[in-house]
């Protein structure tokens, strides 16, 4: 069990919804981060087509905890 946890944040992208966004961000995430342990929904942002108003691409800051490493 580690005692130290690192955060980072990244933004997810989706054409669907912003909880697809968080969850494309926790994808990428684990392909190279290991152990972990939560995450905080930092931002949310969309991009709008000018012409109908609709929203055509969310966008979401996610922080990420995990444990630190001891070696």
């Amino acid at each position: 069990m580690t005692n130290v946890a690192k955060i980072i944040e990244i933004v997810g992208s989706s054409n669907k919804s912003w909880e697809d966004a968080v969850q494309v961000a926790i994808n990428e995430a684990s392909k190279t981060i290991h152990g972990i342990t939560g995450i905080e929904v930092a931002d949310m942002t969309a991009k709008v087509d000018p012409n109908s108003g609709n929203i055509t691409e969310y966008h979401t800051a996610v922080k990420i905890a995990f444990g630190v490493e001891h070696k």
